[in-house]
C-alpha cells in the first residue's frame, strides 16, 4: 500500500474520520489519480483528496470508483467535456 500523500508531514486525507482499512483505500485512490494524471508534484493534491473525500462521504469505498470520480471531475474543470 503506497504511503499517504502529504503536505509538510500531514496527509491530505487526515481531516476525514475513517477505519484504517477506508484510509488505506483513499490514499490508494489519490496515488492512482496522481499517477493518472501524470504528476510530479503534489500541487493538485488537495483538490484530488477533497473529491475523493466527497465520494467517500456518499458510501464509495472502491479505489477503482473512487479514481475514476477524481478523474472525472478533474477533466470536466480542466476541459468542460
Amino acid at each position: 500500500m503506497p504511503h499517504p500523500v502529504t503536505r509538510g508531514g500531514y496527509s491530505y486525507l487526515d481531516d476525514f474520520d475513517v477505519d484504517p482499512e477506508t484510509k488505506q483505500v483513499l490514499n490508494l485512490a489519490l496515488e492512482m489519480t496522481r499517477t493518472a494524471l501524470g504528476l510530479a508534484d503534489d500541487l493538485a493534491n488537495g483538490i484530488i483528496a477533497k473529491r475523493i473525500i466527497e465520494l467517500a462521504r456518499a458510501g464509495e469505498r472502491h479505489p477503482d470508483v473512487l479514481c475514476e470520480g477524481a478523474l472525472k471531475t478533474l477533466r470536466w474543470h480542466l476541459f468542460g467535456d
